[in-house]
Parts: structure tokens; sequence; C-alpha cells
């Protein structure tokens, strides 16, 4: 092969997993994907290359010898956000954040930034999608204290991000968005699978190696997940996802992956005038609207990360009067609601197969876990008898294909949150109900339920 085609080769890389291949396939090998192959062109450049301003190799030591302080964490003056961060950004931690389009993605991290920064930490705003004029604009109208003190680059050349960390030598970083920056070294077009494979690696390489908490804010697709090659998602050590109505003020933003801390926590925040105020209190607001005596509607107490959050599930039964049955979910996975329908139907005699079933999460929120199958369940059967459950009563657990109850993980924590919010009772897993403690257990009214019919009488009581 020749000197000049050995620099100018062209791959073809899966748009889904960042697989490569040096000719185009239907379905890509690795993820199964079809047609998700597109051509690229890379162009071969020396390792060393990747080093910047001469730093040193790393060299191995003993694991004993590492210093306490090499994960040091700040604090971005936002509790909730420290709290689903494990504590806060860790200097040396790469935080991937994705939402949907003006969900309010940069408003959160210029609000961290400012917050570092009236801490006397040294921070870097590097933006790809808007002008220097316009991130100032959005940082006067939030009037956050500390804005002033952080530095902001407009570009989308990887080369001056590289250079702008070696001349100011900043302790955190946000990048926004990392679909909009490039290298020189590839070209392929701002991106695409090859370009977001080489930033995304330079820039985790970068952060570890100088000790900066980064902050790289992503795309997603119409699917709400994180665009690009998957490979970006194992790059950095936390995956942030902010979620959230636009027809509501609410925002969640929730872990899917933390290496420094548990995954599946969740923050909340308000979206207000003068941008994102924190919610101290999210179960409060998720009920505050709650119809009372309504039938169909059934309190369940989640958990999510180390939180027990309490969120309305709803259901409404109609008949079906045209074509087959439909069956809408929305905050609840689509194929649960599918399986308990037929549970209800064989092991419960409550027959709802030939009914329209409409399940939502009210306020927006969602309920992945499966301590919420009882919830769903009892609340199409209020919806399907017209009959309301009692103001006072929440339910949880997990809904087996022969109609048993199972234990679902945190039940303790479930019950405080719901004595908390004023609850006095509870139908819950028998298996649950033994784990228990005391303390837990005071001021409740505690119903523990074998299987889903004993669930089904306990809470129509």
């Amino acid at each position: 092969m020749s000197k000049s085609s050995n620099k100018d080769r062209t791959v073809f890389a899966c748009s889904a997993c960042g697989a490569t291949s040096p000719k185009w396939l239907g379905r890509c090998p690795s993820c199964g994907g079809w047609n998700s192959f597109v051509e690229e062109r890379a162009e071969a450049r020396p390792r060393a290359a990747s080093n910047v301003a001469g730093e040193h190799l790393a060299r191995p030591i003993p694991i004993g010898e590492v210093p306490p302080d090499g994960a040091r964490r700040i604090s971005t003056g936002l509790a909730e956000l420290d709290r689903v961060l494990g504590g806060g950004p860790v200097l040396g931690g790469v935080v991937l954040l994705g939402g949907d389009p003006g969900i309010g993605k940069s408003t959160l991290l210029m609000q961290a930034l400012a917050g570092m920064a009236e801490r006397g930490v040294r921070a870097l705003y590097v933006t790809g999608e808007e002008s220097s004029a316009q991130v100032a604009m959005r940082a006067s109208r939030l009037a956050l204290p500390g804005m002033d003190r952080v530095l902001v680059q407009a570009t989308t050349e990887l080369e001056d991000i590289e250079r702008a960390i070696a001349d100011l030598a900043p302790s955190t970083i946000v990048v926004d968005s990392i679909q909009t920056v490039r290298s020189a070294a590839l070209e392929s077009s701002a991106g695409s699978v090859a370009q977001l494979r080489e930033v995304g690696a330079r820039l985790v390489e970068l952060a570890k190696r100088r000790g900066i908490a980064l902050f790289v804010i992503g795309h997603v697709t119409k699917d709400g997940s994180l665009a690009g090659p998957k490979v970006l998602e194992h790059l950095v050590d936390t995956v942030l996802s902010f979620e959230g109505d636009a027809s509501q003020g609410f925002r969640v933003v929730r872990a899917s992956k933390n290496r420094f801390g548990p995954a599946h926590e969740i923050a909340v925040f308000e979206m207000v005038r003068e941008g994102l105020r924190e919610v101290a209190d999210p179960s409060a607001l998720f009920l505050a609207e709650r119809p009372t005596r309504a039938a169909g509607s059934v309190v369940l107490p989640s958990a999510e990360g180390t939180r027990p959050l309490l969120v309305e599930v709803q259901a409404l039964v109609a008949p079906a009067r045209m074509g087959p049955p439909r069956r809408v979910s929305t905050g609840i996975e689509g194929s649960r609601l599918a399986i308990l329908l037929a549970v209800l139907d064989r092991k419960a005699e409550v027959h709802v197969l030939d009914q329209d079933v409409f399940a939502s999460v009210a306020g927006g929120a969602r309920a992945d876990e499966r301590a919420a199958d009882l919830a769903l369940a009892v609340a199409v059967v209020s919806s399907l008898r017209d009959r309301a459950v009692s103001p006072d009563l929440v339910v949880f657990g997990e809904v087996g294909l022969a109609g048993e109850l199972r234990a679902v993980p945190r039940a303790g924590p479930r019950l405080i949150e719901a004595r908390k919010m004023g609850f006095t009772k509870a139908v819950l897993p028998r298996g649950n109900l033994a784990q228990t403690t005391p303390e837990e257990r005071q001021g409740l009214e505690l119903v523990g339920a074998p299987t889903l019919v004993d669930a089904l009488i306990a809470a129509f009581e």
C-alpha cells in the first residue's frame, strides 16, 4: 500500500455501536443493527499526536501509593445535582449529559459552573452551538453570582480546546456539545462516528491526565437515547439523562451510570424564569394535584436510587369500540402493562383484555421498576370497577406470572416516605412485611399479601 493511501483510508463504522469494517455490511455483527454502517474517511496519525504540551506518559505505581485525594470532589452549589453525581463532580471524572432540545441542559450546567466559580474553581465553558455573545446573554438573564468569573470559548475545533486547556489550566470544563466538535486529524464532518470516537477519547484522556472535572453535553435521538456510538457512554464515568415534559415545569436528572456514586439516582428541578430551581421535596410536587377518591388513581412509593419518591399511577379502562383493544402507556413500560393485563385476566379473573387500557404516571414522572406492578394492577381494577381506593393508601410490589407477589428492594424507606407524606395504610408483598422493622412500621397499617388476588381484596376493603 502506498504512503498516501495509508494516510487516507476509507472505513465503514456502525452508527449504533461504533464497530468498524473495511467494507459496507447490511447488518452490524456486534450489535445486530440493520443498515447502520456509514462511510468514514480517516487519516492515520502517530499515537503521540494526542499528547498535549509534551506531557510525560503515566507510569504504573502500586495501588497503595495512589494519593488519597486523587478523586477529590468539588461542589456545584446545586445540592440536587451534587447528590445525583454521588456528592459532586470528581476531578478527573467525565460526565455525559443528554436530553431533548430545549430541556435545559445548557442552563443546568451554566448554573453548575457559576456555583463552582463562586467557590474559587477555575471554570471554562466551551460552546460549539452558540456564539460567545449568546452565552453571555443567557448568563445575564440568569443573573448568577460567580458567572462573571467563568471563561467562555466559542469553537468547534478540538485542537483549540486542547490549547485553551494547556494555557488556562481550568479545573472544570463544559463542552456544549460534543456533536459539534471535530478534530483536524480526521476529514469526516463533526458528529460522525469517527469524530465522536476520536473527540470523546481525547477529551477523556485530557480530563484524566490533568485532573479536570469535565461535563460533556450530548444530543439524543428521537427515541431518547444518546446519539453516536455506544463507545462514548463506555468512555465516560457518569451518564446523566435530562428528562421532562415540555408542558410541565419540572425536570428530572437521572443517572444511568456512575463510577463514583450510586446509579439510578435522580434529581428534581423546576424550570422558572430565572433558570432551574431545586425541588427539595419531589413527592409533594408530584402529588400536589392528585384527585381524592378518583377511580383509577393509586399512589406508588417508588425508590429511585437512594431516594424514595411518591408518584401517582393512573389508569383508564374504556370499551374498545373500534378495532382491536389499545394499550397506551406513558411513564410505564408498555410490555409490562400487557403482561399485567394478562395476569389479571387469568389469575385474578379481572377480564380487561377486550378493553382499551390507558396508563400513565401523573406529572410526567416515570416508574420503571418492577415495584410499580401492583400499583398499576390496582389502578386498572379501580378504573374498571369505577371504585376508588382509600386516599390514605399506598401500594407496591412485583407481580409474577403465576399471580404471586414478590418482594422488592428498599421497602423500609418507601414506608417511611409514605408516612412522612401523611399516608396511613400500605399494601405490600408478604415477603417485604417480614423484613420491616418496628420503626418502619410505626404509624402505618401494613397488609402483607402473598398473591395479587389478596392484594386487590386488601386495597378495596
